[in-house]
C-alpha cells in the first residue's frame, strides 16, 4: 500500500512536536549514491514533507540494536526509492545533530547503484541523478548542508 504524501507530512509534524517535549536520542542514516555507470553522479532527493524545496540525500532513522548504519541506508533507499544497490557501503561521516529538540547520532554512508531506475515512495517528491558538482541542478535550487559535507568527504 502506497502512503499518501500529506501523510508523511502530518506526521513530521507529530514527530518534531514529541521531540521538542521528550527529547529522545535519535539515530540516523543518510546516503551518498554513486550512479551505476558515472562516478561522478549521485542520487539527490526532495522529501514530500519539511522543506520540500531543499535537495536532501536519502536516508532515514535505525535502531543500532536491529542493524548497523550501513545495513539501515540500504534498507531505507531501497524502501523509499526502489533503487538497486551493490553490497559495499563505506561510512563517510558520522557526527551528533542537535536540532529539532532530540539529540541525533548521523552516519553518513556512501552506496553504489546497479541501476539507475527509481520507484520512489510518496515520501519522496522528487528523485534526480546530478553530477558531484552540482551545476546541473536549476540556479535557485536549494541544497542542504549535509549534501556539501558527503561530497567533500567522498572526493577526499
Amino acid at each position: 500500500m502506497r502512503i499518501p504524501p500529506f501523510a508523511f507530512r502530518l506526521l513530521y509534524h507529530l514527530r518534531r512536536a514529541y521531540w521538542r517535549i521528550v527529547k529522545p536520542t535519535i539515530y540516523g542514516v543518510k546516503a551518498l549514491i554513486i550512479h551505476p555507470v558515472d562516478a561522478d553522479r549521485v542520487l539527490l532527493v526532495r522529501h514530500s514533507y519539511g522543506d520540500q524545496s531543499l535537495w536532501r540525500l536519502p536516508g532515514g532513522g535505525y535502531r543500532p540494536a536491529r542493524e548497523t548504519p550501513q545495513q539501515a541506508a540500504r534498507r531505507e533507499c531501497i524502501e523509499e526509492l526502489g533503487v538497486q544497490l551493490d553490497s559495499s557501503a563505506l561510512v563517510l561521516e558520522e557526527r551528533v545533530t542537535t536540532n529539532g529538540g532530540k539529540r541525533g547520532y548521523l552516519t553518513v554512508v556512501r552506496l553504489h547503484a546497479t541501476s539507475t531506475e527509481l520507484n520512489p515512495n510518496g515520501e519522496i517528491s522528487q528523485a534526480r541523478w546530478v553530477a558531484v558538482d552540482l551545476t546541473d541542478l536549476p540556479n535557485a535550487s536549494a541544497v542542504s548542508t549535509g549534501v556539501h559535507s558527503a561530497l567533500e568527504r567522498h572526493r577526499s
